[in-house]
């Protein structure tokens, strides 16, 4: 069982989530080709990568750019989104170690994907967008070799890894991180077992402003009262003195 079955199966998700991945990717260009967003859960599902690209000539524009897939933790089910004034050319691989998937044993995968026909002019950049149907789980990071080649015939190749601790490279590769899966959920954790304490507090706050309310009330009826009484003895002292009000 090939990939291009999960690439079909998910292809109308994937292409609404596609259209997101061109606004998520809007930004300010880096100075290398980097791969957006920069991490995502291990195993992650039906998403979208942005490969970001770059000009950094003056006087020559990117006219091609390859991006090369691992294949040893290979990335399955991917779809090329349409880019205009780009041709993309997809080369799939036979994986050394087939993948078991709930649809089936995947045997290959994608390794690379080639644009041409389009053009990155000076101080520009242009975004690419792969959409695929899973990640592996069983690494922590993808590394995407990618290659660009300008109108004068310069090849840049943006393959550098470097080692944990280590400054980055002059020509870095674009890395995609993998997370633990669930690790959002049980950060969010704290938060949703708070809220209960928080939802009491309230309760005994309003509790406690509903019986100041009521004895205010009370105080200002017993003093009103008073009030009354004190007016009813001073008329009557009045009328027997002989007195009246003005």
């Amino acid at each position: 069982m090939s990939s291009a079955r999960i690439a079909l199966r998910r292809a109308g998700t994937v292409t609404a989530l596609a259209a997101g991945g061109v606004l998520a990717a809007a930004g300010i260009a880096s100075a290398h080709v980097t791969v957006h967003p920069e991490s995502y859960a291990k195993g992650a599902t039906d998403g979208v990568l942005t490969f970001r690209v770059p000009n950094e000539e003056d006087t020559a524009s990117t006219t091609k750019v390859q991006v090369f897939l691992p294949t040893d933790h290979p990335v399955l089910g991917v779809l090329v989104s349409p880019q205009d004034g780009w041709t993309a050319k997809v080369t799939n691989t036979k994986l050394k170690t087939p993948v078991k998937t709930d649809d089936g044993t995947i045997t290959d995968a994608v390794s690379e994907i080639t644009w041409t026909g389009g053009k990155i002019g000076a101080g520009q950049f242009e975004d690419f967008n792969v959409a695929f149907g899973q990640l592996p789980d069983d690494t922590d990071q993808l590394t995407f070799k990618t290659l660009q080649t300008y109108s004068d015939g310069k090849t840049v190749r943006w393959i550098e890894e470097a080692a944990s601790g280590d400054e980055e490279p002059e020509n870095p590769a674009p890395v995609l991180k993998l997370t633990a899966k669930g690790a959002d959920e049980d950060a969010a954790a704290p938060a949703a077992s708070a809220s209960p304490a928080k939802t009491t507090a309230s309760a005994a706050a309003s509790d406690s402003s509903d019986s100041t309310a009521r004895s205010l009330g009370i105080a200002g009826l017993v003093v009103g009262v008073l009030g009354l009484a004190a007016a009813g003895f001073a008329l009557a002292r009045g009328r027997n003195s002989g007195t009246r009000p003005e």
